[in-house]
Order: C-alpha cells, then sequence, then structure tokens
C-alpha cells in the first residue's frame, strides 16, 4: 500500500504543479499572450496541455523511480534538484503569463534547462531509465526556450 501511495504522489506533484501554475496563470494566456505577435512556428494553443500532461506523468514515474531506490547522498542530491526544477518550472509561468516579463522569463527559463539538465545528469547515475524518462521534458523545454526568445524579440 506504502508504495502504491508512494506511486501516486510521485504522478500527482508534478500534475499540481502544472495545473497549480496553469490555473493562476490562465488569465494571462486568454488575454495579453493573445495580443503578442508570434512567432511563425507557434504552435497551436491546444497542443500545449497534451504535452505537458505527458511530460509531467514522465516526471513523476522518473521522480518515484529514484525516490524508491535505498536512501543516500546521491538519492537526496537527485531528488533536490528535482524540486528544485520543478519549483522553476512552476515559476516561468507566473514571471510570462501573469506579470508579462518576457525576457525575465527567458533568463529563467535558460536556468530551468540547465537545471533539467543537471537533473537528467544525477538521475542517470542512479536509474537510466529515470534520466531517459526526462529527455522529451528537456527537448520541449529547448523548444520553449526558443519560442521564449522568438516572443522576446517579437515583442
Amino acid at each position: 500500500m506504502k508504495k502504491t501511495l508512494t506511486f501516486i504522489a510521485s504522478l500527482l506533484l508534478p500534475l499540481l504543479v502544472g495545473g497549480i501554475s496553469g490555473f493562476f496563470t490562465a488569465e494571462g494566456v486568454n488575454t495579453w499572450y493573445n495580443t503578442l505577435v508570434r512567432p511563425s512556428f507557434n504552435p497551436p494553443g491546444w497542443v500545449f496541455g497534451p504535452v505537458w500532461t505527458t511530460l509531467y506523468i514522465l516526471m513523476g514515474i522518473s521522480s518515484w523511480r529514484i525516490f524508491r531506490l535505498e536512501p543516500s547522498r546521491e538519492r537526496t542530491a537527485a531528488l533536490g534538484i528535482y524540486f528544485l526544477q520543478l519549483v522553476l518550472n512552476f515559476c516561468w509561468s507566473f514571471i510570462f503569463f501573469r506579470y508579462h516579463f518576457i525576457s525575465a522569463a527567458l533568463v529563467e527559463i535558460v536556468v530551468l534547462w540547465c537545471c533539467i539538465l543537471w537533473m537528467i545528469s544525477r538521475f542517470y547515475r542512479l536509474d537510466r531509465s529515470a534520466a531517459i524518462m526526462n529527455i522529451p521534458y528537456l527537448a520541449w523545454v529547448s523548444f520553449a526556450t526558443t519560442l521564449n526568445a522568438a516572443y522576446a524579440l517579437l515583442n
């Protein structure tokens, strides 16, 4: 039972982070964001929900794979980096969509990208599958960084 609850909690945490940030920044998405000049490669809005949901589920599974390992300094460090990147992930939406600081969001997402890479490298030392599950996340944040940079240039 404890393993099942841990797994569910691991899945719910990133989904809640995404859901809460989305809830509090939705107004900016529906108003201010629609007034911006969009880059030609901006995907349609409906793409973001399924992509982020998939990425949050993969994050949850990968963090669970690390959490279930024997306690160690490496595991604690890896999970600490995981939580740090979740905080950065949460904050980006507020910086961009709620406060409209496009350039600051660009700086923050670069820090997030570095943190994700760091997390993947730490996860890899402990569980290669957990690390590999985060490669789509790194790829999407790479794309999001490019998109953020385009918005910064165009607006």
